[in-house]
This record gives structure tokens, sequence and C-alpha cells, in this order.
């Protein structure tokens, strides 16, 4: 056999090779955002009609938000919140507008006391679709309703709408900030915030 013969050989295996690690690695990324993502993954392929910037897309988002400080709120805290929205909730059916911001400040405020950065809405609900990724489009959703309020094009049943699907993100932030009892999906642990002496409920 020629040398040519034989170099060739060798790099045709080694270009196989390499387009097999490149599948294999494809494959693996697509699966862990698929499950990582949930339906925020299929909702990203179809916003960026790309299944590949989708992808890019959500591990930047990972990325991004294992840099942020999450915390677990404490119990007292948590208790605080809820008792707050329950204020929030019985004002609905007298000033359903007033109600609504009310919750939305309150929505933010939490994501905010979590450790969320709050300059920028999409920014915002893309960095909660990391540990959030089934209420994130709850979060979307009732902000655009309280948009459409703002320009009073709203009705009541919007409005109503509107604080359920807050209310969705408001108990999955208070529930934990992380899937898998405290542990990110990408491994880094949330920090627990240092004024609680107790663990949170799951």
């Amino acid at each position: 056999m020629s040398t040519e013969l034989i170099i060739a050989l060798v790099a045709i295996t080694l270009i196989v090779l390499g387009l097999g690690f490149w599948f294999f690695t494809r494959r693996k990324t697509t699966e862990h955002l698929r499950e990582r993502f949930g339906p925020e993954y299929d909702n990203t392929v179809r916003t960026l009609r790309s299944q590949q910037r989708a992808e890019a897309e959500l591990s930047k988002r990972e990325e991004r938000v294992s840099k942020l400080q999450i915390v677990t709120l404490p119990r007292t805290e948590r208790d605080r919140y809820q008792e707050n929205w329950l204020a929030v909730q019985s004002r609905f059916v007298d000033e359903p507008e007033r109600a609504l911001g009310d919750a939305n400040r309150l929505v933010q405020d939490v994501m905010r006391r979590c450790g969320y950065p709050m300059a920028d809405f999409e920014q915002s609900a893309a960095d909660i679709s990391v540990d959030h990724p089934h209420v994130v489009e709850n979060y979307r959703a009732a902000t655009r309703i309280v948009d459409r309020s703002e320009r009073s094009a709203a009705s009541t049943e919007e409005l109503r709408q509107a604080l359920v699907h807050y209310r969705a993100l408001f108990d999955d932030l208070l529930q934990s900030d992380a899937p898998n009892g405290g542990i990110t999906q990408t491994g880094k642990r949330i920090r627990q915030s240092k004024s609680s002496n107790s663990h949170p409920s799951h």
C-alpha cells in the first residue's frame, strides 16, 4: 500500500471520527437543553426559526445565570410575600387595574430579591427561563396584558388572566429558586439568604 493511500485513509478516518464526535456533541447538547428548558426550548426555536440559533441563545442564558447570585428566600420573607399577594388579590374585585399593577410590582420585587436583574424585561424573562422554564411564558403573557391595561385596552377577564399568570410565576419563585432541591441543573448551588436560619420548604 502506497504512502499516499495510507495518508488518505488516515485523513478520511479522522474526518469521520470528527464528524461523529460533532454529531454526538450536538445531540447531547440538544438533549440537555430540551430537558432543562422544556417548553421554552420549543418556544425559542419557533421565535428564532433556527434550532442552531435557539440552542446558542439558550446556552448563553445558562452561562449568564450561572454567574448571578441567586438566593432562596427565608421562610419569614416568603410568608410576608404571601400575605402581600393575598392583599393584592383581595383588591382585584374592586380595583382590578390597580391590583394587577401591584401584582406586577410584587413579582418584580420577588425576582429582584432572589437575585435576578430587572433592568430590562426581555433579559429578565430570559434569565427567569433558566430556572423557571415552565412559567416564564406566564410572565410574558401577564406583562403583555399589563401593557394593554396601561392603554385601557384590556378587558376585566384579561386582567384576571394576567393575575393568574403572575401567580404561577410568583408561586414558583417562592417554592424554590432552583430546581433539584437548591442545585441548579448546571451544577451550581443556589446560595441561601443569610437572613434565614431555616431551610425553605419544597
